[in-house]
């Protein structure tokens, strides 16, 4: 079980990828994927190279078909005779036949679950009995029986990759489109991995929602746990999209995860290009690896009612967002020497509000405020600081940590409250000494992550004093955005790309930016192909769709409104639906 206030990385076996060893108390593996045609060679090759050189242990290529499959010798040879061994993964989805070849040639194959022996999703609502579904699990096994027996002669690895976007319409008829969907399609596979005694397999749960993600994961890792399984993990937020939104969005998710133990390989999956992506899991990984691994112990005990795999949150009031000051302070909701006082500065003025450090709180019993704050460590929540949050339910507490592991401390601090029948809102306050604004998002969205996906967050509160204030708060908000809990601007569901990509990716999404920007709350998928395309943006409002080379399908919601665009006016004909759309809502 995951410790929650302690870090204590989860204990999977190891798997081989040629020479490179992974789970097992391994390092953290990193990893990227090739954006060239697996058909070009030469093309393959000095991008693997880049991505090798920028510090990557892993590098992925597409492989839609045969013809695909069987280049991959020669781009394999390519590198061994430039001096790289670097194992390579194919990555497969629609052709059982592909991963065949695959398995006889590189070190590791993914494949897909819902598109493996199941045909693609069609988001259309089927019945299964149960001898039709006991069926369709007797044909999947038989035929990846087949790729084990495969990868076992040639020493080859798997990786079992769900993506949420493109669930069997089997599971769905099941499941539906959950995270307990998304965990039964993986374990239908390792069950089989496990009846054929074939171990050397790696599993990755990947969504677009980085509140499925997580769920979906410490799902699985219970899952696995009552099943006897220890496979290792590989994570990654899929269509994070590019710049600081996508790292932020990478670094909640998957740094909610690292923080608890969990994970052995990560891909920061980024519209750029793919060796930009190694630094940013690099920086990620170092970050947790330092701050946690021998951290001083904390003593807490989880409160009864909280439930790791099904968090609920203490409260429904939308996130607060706590400013340093009112120089750039943009949107956020209090400034701390504006709205927010020391308590021997407060004077009872409108709209102000006093904040009391453990020192000064007897003071609050006889303030007038109709609310306060207070500052407040785990430590510092002795029986007199109990009785104080008790008679004052108007008390916020800005919860503070100096300690190692921030998210340990502060989930402490948390369910101690919870476990004492306290009902305050927490915000959480991060104070940062990182002059690097980059560092900065990364560390602070991997500390307060696992808050957030906890349900025992209430709102942000960053202090960086050597970064300018905008930062902080620009940061705060984009944190509460990639955990879906306040949406305060466009977002940009927009895939890594790869060889399946059938349009100028990097040119779309910034063509498509510049023109919906200012549109608060929407959110837009970009999609290079139909692989994931309109699964993964199941919860967007518009999707721009790769449908054949130099082609586009364009999407409102789940619904494909215009097929086979050229790619050249599908930006204009985007644009023109959002702006039809905005017009009739008018009306």
């Amino acid at each position: 079980m995951v410790d929650l206030f302690n870090y204590n990385p989860r204990k999977s076996h190891t798997i081989h990828l040629g020479n490179l060893t992974l789970g097992g108390g391994a390092p953290l593996r990193l990893q990227s994927m090739t954006t060239r045609a697996t058909t070009d060679t030469e093309g393959c090759v000095e991008q693997c190279i880049r991505i090798i050189q920028a510090g990557a242990d892993i590098v992925r290529l597409t492989t839609q078909g045969t013809r695909e499959a069987e280049n991959l010798r020669n781009i394999k040879d390519g590198l061994r005779q430039r001096g790289y061994d670097t194992p390579l993964v194919a990555d497969v989805h629609f052709n059982p036949n592909v991963a065949d070849v695959a398995a006889t040639i590189v070190e590791k194959v993914r494949i897909n679950p819902g598109n493996y022996i199941d045909p693609a999703r069609t988001f259309k609502a089927l019945e299964y009995t149960d001898e039709e579904y006991a069926a369709e699990l007797r044909r999947l096994e038989e035929r990846f029986t087949h790729l084990l027996d495969i990868c076992r002669e040639h020493g080859t690895a798997l990786r079992i990759g769900v993506n949420h976007g493109s669930l069997s319409d089997r599971i769905m008829s099941r499941y539906g489109d959950t995270p307990e969907g998304i965990v039964e399609s993986c374990l239908e596979f390792l069950r089989v991995c496990q009846k054929q005694a074939f171990t050397n397999v790696a599993i990755s749960i990947k969504a677009s929602n980085t509140v499925i993600m997580v769920q979906s994961v410490r799902l699985l890792v219970e899952a696995m746990e009552r099943e006897g399984m220890s496979f290792p993990l590989h994570l990654g937020v899929t269509e994070a999209g590019e710049g600081e939104d996508g790292r932020i969005k990478s670094a909640v998710g998957i740094g909610a995860l690292l923080a608890d133990g969990i994970g052995d390989t990560i891909r920061v999956s980024l519209s750029e290009e793919p060796e930009a992506e190694i630094p940013v899991a690099y920086k990620l990984a170092a970050y947790i690896a330092q701050t946690r691994s021998g951290h001083p112990h904390i003593p807490a005990v989880a409160a009864p009612d909280f439930k790791y795999s099904r968090p609920q949150r203490r409260h429904s009031s939308v996130p607060e967002v706590i400013s340093y000051g009112p120089e750039g302070a943009g949107m956020a909701d209090l400034v701390f020497g504006r709205d927010i006082l020391p308590a021997n500065a407060w004077k009872n003025e409108p709209g102000t509000f006093p904040a009391y450090t453990v020192n000064d709180l007897l003071f609050a019993m006889i303030c007038p405020a109709k609310r306060k704050f207070l500052f407040l460590s785990y430590l510092q929540l002795n029986d007199e600081v109990r009785a104080a949050l008790r008679m004052m339910p108007e008390i916020t507490v800005i919860a503070i940590s100096i300690h190692r592991n921030f998210t340990g401390e502060i989930r402490a601090l948390v369910h101690e409250m919870w476990r004492e029948g306290l009902d305050n809102r927490v915000i959480v306050c991060v104070k940062s000494e990182m002059d690097n604004r980059e560092d900065f998002q990364l560390a602070t969205a991997a500390d307060v992550g696992a808050l957030l996906f906890d349900g025992i967050c209430d709102g942000l509160f960053l202090q960086n004093k050597h970064l300018p204030n905008k930062v902080a708060v620009d940061t705060a908000f984009a944190i509460l955005q990639a955990a879906r809990l306040r949406m305060t601007k466009t977002e940009y569901i927009s895939c890594p790309g790869c060889g399946r990509t059938l349009y100028d990716l990097p040119g779309t999404i910034a063509r498509i930016k510049a023109a919906t920007g200012h549109l608060r709350g929407l959110k837009i998928g970009i999609m290079g192909c139909i692989v994931n395309g309109p699964g993964e943006m199941a919860d967007a409002d518009y999707g721009y769709v790769g449908a054949a080379r130099g082609k586009v399908s364009l999407y409102r919601g789940k619904t494909c409104v215009e097929k086979n665009i050229p790619a050249e006016e599908a930006v204009e004909k985007l644009l023109k639906l959002i702006e039809d759309d905005r017009k009739a809502n008018k009306a």
